[in-house]
């Protein structure tokens, strides 16, 4: 059976006198459980500058881990994640009509990971990232749903000319934008060893790969946030940092036939 460790942290900075990031989890009740639905992280960061930011992201996270308990016994992950996206999506939506002219222009980031048997099944929608980290390398699952990001991969602009931009901090895409979202879902097969981060920009912006590899060789994830944490604060701290860390114990190593499971021996 799939066996996991995790911890989770959220800041304010150093600068801000709010926290606009939300992060939840949920995790399975019994072994059967674990193989019927499995476990899910979520993080969400209310966009800048926007008001009600800390309202949309926790809406979003909210409607996300709910939709995970409802979900059906053994629905498909890459099914699951895009509804759960959706779904937090129409929530901010709402939230936001519901909100009047405070709530304008509400928005917030999301990734979420959904865990079972040997994958993790991950969307996002936003600069909210998720890291695969394996022998001792950090490398980012998700892409950057930023202009600016959009623009290295359309070969418009350098990377080194992104990292000086004043644009690159905004999205091309994030919750609230649209009644319906265009959601970027991939899927990995994890190892025993391998560690996933989940976090916001404050982090990612602020602390390299390298650091973020270093930091998580075989020491207690709790730990491991908190240094994370406070390097973000050290290295610039203007923004709220948030993360999940989740390390893969064991697996339970499954095939897939006509899209559903079933045990290798």
């Amino acid at each position: 059976m799939l066996d996991l460790e995790f911890a989770e942290l959220s800041d304010t900075g150093r600068v801000r006198t709010r926290n606009e990031d939300y992060l939840g989890h949920v995790v399975p009740s019994s072994p059967s459980h674990a193989r019927s639905h499995g476990w899910l992280f979520a993080l969400a960061d209310g966009v800048g500058g926007q008001r009600q930011g800390e309202v949309a992201s926790r809406a979003a996270v909210q409607e996300a881990l709910a939709g995970f308990r409802r979900a059906k016994d053994g629905a498909l992950h890459k099914d699951v994640v895009t509804q759960l996206v959706q779904a937090a999506n129409a929530r901010v939506c709402e939230s936001e009509a519901l909100s009047g002219r405070l709530g304008l222009g509400m928005a917030s980031t999301i990734v979420v990971v959904a865990l079972r048997f040997d994958r993790a099944t991950v969307a996002h929608v936003g600069d909210s990232r998720c890291y695969l980290i394996r022998d001792g390398d950090a490398k980012p699952i998700t892409r950057d749903h930023t202009v600016v990001a959009d623009q290295v991969r359309l070969g418009l602009v350098s990377a080194e000319e992104a990292a000086e931009s004043s644009q690159r901090h905004v999205l091309s895409r994030s919750l609230g934008m649209n009644l319906f979202v265009n959601i970027d879902v991939d899927e990995i097969q994890l190892l025993p060893g391998d560690v996933l981060l989940l976090c916001s920009d404050g982090l990612h912006n602020a602390v390299k790969s390298a650091e973020i590899a270093e930091a998580t060789r075989h020491r207690d994830l709790a730990v491991v946030a908190r240094e994370l944490v406070d390097r973000a604060n050290e290295q610039d701290g203007s923004d709220n940092v948030s993360l999940q860390l989740i390390r893969v114990r064991s697996v339970e190593r499954m095939g897939m036939y006509r899209g559903r499971p079933y045990k290798l021996r």
